[in-house]
């Protein structure tokens, strides 16, 4: 559920130690990728390292809870120790019933003064984040099994408010649920204070985000798309989305310790978890979700197990789904003529990622609250299934995700592994496509009407370079903080070497334009001057001249008094206060929009006043830029010197820069929410 959820953007470069005590030096996701496009010039250096060859195929274990028993009790407690999360709760079902379920660490590490409390892996609850999306596609699938729902018809005839749309093209259900809705990302009343209860009509209704993609085409994460299909079994069934979802699809399941609702019921309010930064810090409140079907269930391992069962088909007290219902949930639910060739990589079922691995069908989904962190992954064919709940996210910003990576990766090489090596031999297009390939990319989960805009540039842009050898280099590679190397396996579908994820490229008028991975996400070409390479080094340049400036005034007025020197005549005075008004302003407004940004990322608020004011800087910057024209156009006039007109045509410079800066990444937008 948090902004950076699922994306993977990569950690910052390093962590503090202290008193023998890690202590993570945490950014946001978006800033943190900072750390990595800095590194881009030597990005060629690690190519090597990220360049492997594959490995033979081991030995297959075979799938029995003593087996199982055993690898997690190997793994988990010194990961936990390692990352310094405090407890993780892990399920497996396998053949119909549940093989294992483990519980390690602490559900409360007693920091608050109290005992520390082990995790249960029967009674202790986790908040498992946009897992939740599950049970919310299963709820829409009921409707349209039941004939109460159509997934292909427009989804503004099922509410009672208008959908955001800039396209002929209507949103549908089958768009909700595979995430290509085409609205942009928003952030702001993500998660609510705690006791807050949330309204979910009011949460979509109100200021809702703007579609800016046509649907069905672009791949952009949005937990706005899936609370609203949320709100459309609401709207179909008469009854609230939390009690739908309680009385059909968890009762039929047997999940007697889960639910949806915000707070907690009192009997399970004691069972809870307590969730954490990392084990060194003290308990977080607990989290509100302001769209709750996108992201607000509580629930055990073993609940958790019963739900993957009753995806599988087995479930005692009667199926979810039909078969065949089940199945076309199981399915990938967009092709090539909406996706063109982004359709020859991981698509989005209705509902769940495509996550197959060393050739197994893998179907799952992940999800994250600011301290929760989870993954469910099915195996359809093979009749297995397993989830993995973690209460804290460790040290370094990407440790949550690489342990569930190494959990799940880990069972599927263990338990499921390749039967050998297919890898196909270079493609004859491969040179051709990765110069095509070339260029800068951001994220298609921006936001693009409001001043968050500028998160792609402060650190959510990838960098693909054509090689030598027809291979491409990714700069960060999704999912990783590392570059890496891919090879075209086929015309527009490339592997990571030596590993298993897939990109794709879609081609518009010669180039490729977007590069799809993960199911649900996507990058974009970047041109011209949202290349952070050329973005921010004009930002940084303009803001130091103007930096330089506000000090050398007051400091030059101090020295001619001290000195006696002549003080500058008063021709073209008022030019020069307007100018220093919207150095000062421009300064200010950087500022306050770094600041405000770092605020937002971390789900704090930032209220709207506080924002109106910063844009009335950034204005007050821009307008600055006809003063300093004049005040240089004075000094040469009255041919100053040429120290002035250096001076001067730095500063007008630097403030122009500000401005093209603000002007390209929507830090003009009189729309203040994010």
């Amino acid at each position: 559920m948090n902004p950076a959820e699922t994306t993977q953007e990569p950690p910052p470069a390093g962590r503090a130690r202290r008193s023998g005590r890690r202590t993570a030096l945490k950014a946001p996701a978006a800033l943190a990728a900072a750390a990595v496009l800095a590194g881009l010039s030597t990005a060629d250096a690690y190519a090597d390292e990220v360049h492997p060859p594959p490995t033979p195929a081991p030995a297959t274990a075979e799938l029995t809870g003593e087996d199982l028993d055993a690898w997690l009790d190997g793994l988990l407690p010194a990961a936990l120790e390692r990352t310094g999360i405090p407890g993780a709760a892990v399920s497996v079902v396998h053949g119909g019933e549940l093989l294992t379920a483990r519980g390690y660490g602490h559900a409360d590490t007693g920091d608050g003064g109290g005992d520390p409390v082990p995790v249960d892996p029967e009674e202790t609850l986790f908040r498992p984040g946009s897992v939740s999306k599950l049970f919310t596609a299963t709820a829409v699938m009921q409707l349209v099994e039941d004939g109460k729902a159509d997934l292909d018809t427009d989804v503004g005839e099922y509410v009672d408010f208008e959908v955001p749309s800039s396209f002929d093209e209507p949103v549908t259900l089958r768009h909700l649920l595979t995430h290509t809705p085409g609205f942009e990302e928003r952030i702001d009343r993500m998660m609510l204070p705690e006791g807050t209860e949330p309204d979910l009509r009011e949460h979509l209704a109100t200021d809702p985000p703007e579609q800016v993609y046509e649907p069905g085409t672009v791949p952009a994460y949005s937990n706005y798309g899936n609370a609203l299909a949320g709100y459309v079994v609401e709207q179909v069934s008469g009854v609230p989305f939390e009690e739908y979802v309680q009385d059909n699809v968890m009762e039929p399941a047997g999940m007697d310790s889960s639910t949806f609702a915000q707070p907690l019921p009192a009997e399970l309010e004691d069972r809870m978890a307590k969730g954490y930064a990392d084990d060194t810090g003290p308990a977080a409140p607990f989290e509100i979700v302001a769209g709750p079907p996108a992201g607000a269930l509580t629930s055990s391992a073993t609940d958790m197990a019963r739900f993957m069962l009753a995806q599988l088909g087995e479930t005692g007290a009667g199926p979810l789904l039909d078969p065949a219902t089940l199945e076309l949930m199981h399915t990938p639910a967009l092709g090539e003529e909406t996706l063109g060739t982004l359709a020859g990589g991981p698509r989005m079922t209705l509902g769940f990622f495509e996550e197959d691995r060393n050739g197994r069908r893998i179907i799952g989904h992940g999800g994250d609250t600011n301290y929760f962190h989870a993954h469910l992954q099915l195996y359809p064919e093979e009749g297995t299934g397993i989830f993995v709940a973690l209460n804290g996210g460790g040290y370094g910003e990407m440790d949550s995700h690489d342990l569930r990576s190494e959990i799940l990766n880990g069972f599927a090489d263990r338990y499921f592994p390749a039967a050998g090596d297919e890898r196909t031999g270079p493609q004859p297009t491969a040179a051709e496509h990765a110069a095509m390939a070339e260029g800068v990319y951001e994220s298609s989960r921006l936001p693009h009407s409001t001043f968050m805009n500028v998160m792609g540039v402060a650190g959510g842009q990838t960098r693909v370079t054509a090689r030598e050898d027809g291979t491409i280099l990714v700069t960060p590679g999704p999912e990783t903080a590392r570059p890496a190397v891919y090879e075209e396996i086929e015309p527009w579908v490339w592997r990571e070497a030596g590993g298993q994820r897939l990109l794709t490229m879609r081609v518009e008028d010669g180039r490729v334009q977007a590069l799809g991975h993960s199911s649900a996400f996507s990058l974009l070409r970047v041109d011209g001057v949202r290349d952070a390479s050329i973005a921010l080094p004009v930002l940084g340049a303009s803001i130091l001249v103007l930096l330089i400036a506000a000090v050398s005034w007051p400091v030059g007025a101090v020295l001619r008094r001290r000195f006696g020197l002549p003080r500058r005549d008063r021709a073209g005075r008022t030019a020069r206060i307007l100018t220093r008004v919207g150095v000062v302003a421009a300064l200010a407004a950087t500022a306050g929009w770094t600041l405000s940004f770092l605020e937002i990322m971390g789900f704090r608020f930032v209220g709207g006043d506080v924002l109106v004011a910063i844009l009335l800087g950034q204005l007050l910057g821009a307008a600055a830029v006809a003063p300093a024209a004049a005040v240089l156009f004075g000094d040469v006039r009255r041919r100053a010197g040429w120290k002035r007109y250096l001076g001067g045509a730095l500063v007008l410079l630097a403030l122009t820069g500000v401005a093209c800066f603000a002007a390209v990444f929507n830090l003009f937008s009189f729309d203040v929410t994010y």
